[in-house]
């Protein structure tokens, strides 16, 4: 395979080294987002800068710029989905890009998602989403690495015999007035009504009404805040399967559970345009009104 094009411009596969690369702020941002957050595509990079650099197009030079002083780099498992070579590039920080943020105080020590590849990028989708609307809204986003370190516990927790581990946590500031949130995200890859399953959606539910509806997280995450579990899914089916199942295990007692649907990460994928639905549209609720997380 060639390593360029045509005309000699990088590839995917192949991009020329250069030494001395000095990041903006602007690309600042940038690290520290993908270092927050995990990988992240240029769609939603550009758009966390949009309002001071309008122009996708030198986005995207300075991201290959960053590429090729080795600070990030293209995980090479964006490959494998459909007419890749027409997506957006999704990057990650390098080994490289994380030392220079920690050499500088810059980084944040951030928990990122874990698990499959494509998992990790569908949780980083809805948590950079969020991020970035927030911040345009004047809402300060609370990661959950500041989380725990007020509290000084894990990230998971024990509900009986079983482990409770979110795909990811976060917080909303909105001016003195706060909200806490734990995230799943669902590509239709796990059993749907197992009670006896790790990660069933009948098994969750249950420990998610410990751990949430009888309010077990105060203790856990030293907060006295509100929590809601948002479940985010790759497909309207597995949504509403999920609402069936919420109906038979919670009843009415579900009042912190929302739900939303982000097509395009269930096998095969695609980089998706910035999701700020998350962040300033309707969350479905079992039998009661929808909820904008947005809103106070």
């Amino acid at each position: 395979m060639s390593k360029t094009d045509t005309l000699g411009r990088a590839t995917f596969h192949h991009i020329e080294k250069r030494q001395g690369i000095r990041p903006t702020p602007r690309e600042i941002r940038w690290l520290q987002h993908i270092e927050l957050h995990g990988p992240q595509s240029s769609l939603y990079l550009h758009d966390l800068t949009s309002a001071t650099h309008r122009d996708p197009d030198t986005s995207r030079r300075m991201l290959q710029k960053l590429r090729a002083g080795g600070l990030i780099y293209c995980p090479r498992q964006q490959r494998a989905t459909e007419n890749a070579n027409f997506h957006s590039y999704i990057y990650d920080l390098s080994e490289m890009g994380r030392q220079w943020l920690h050499d500088r105080d810059l980084g944040s020590g951030a928990i990122r998602p874990t698990g499959h590849w494509v998992h990790q990028f569908m949780t980083s989708c809805i948590t950079g989403s969020i991020d970035i609307a927030a911040q345009r809204a004047g809402v300060n986003y609370i990661p959950a690495h500041a989380i725990l370190a007020r509290s000084g516990g894990a990230l998971g927790t024990t509900i009986g015999k079983k482990k409770l581990i979110p795909d990811q946590l976060f917080g909303l500031d909105y001016g003195g007035q706060f909200r806490f949130f734990c995230v799943e995200a669902d590509r239709g890859t796990e059993p749907k009504s197992s009670a006896a399953a790790r990660k069933s959606y009948r098994s969750t539910l249950e420990d998610y009404r410990a751990f949430i509806g009888d309010k077990l997280y105060k203790d856990h995450y030293n907060l006295t805040a509100g929590m809601l579990l948002l479940y985010v899914f790759s497909s309207k089916g597995n949504e509403r399967r999920f609402h069936e199942i919420a109906k038979e295990v919670m009843g009415h007692k579900s009042s912190y559970l929302l739900t939303q649907t982000i097509e395009g990460f269930e096998g095969g994928f695609q980089p998706k345009p910035l999701a700020t639905h998350l962040f300033d549209g309707e969350w479905n609720r079992v039998g009661r009104p929808p909820f904008c997380i947005g809103q106070t």
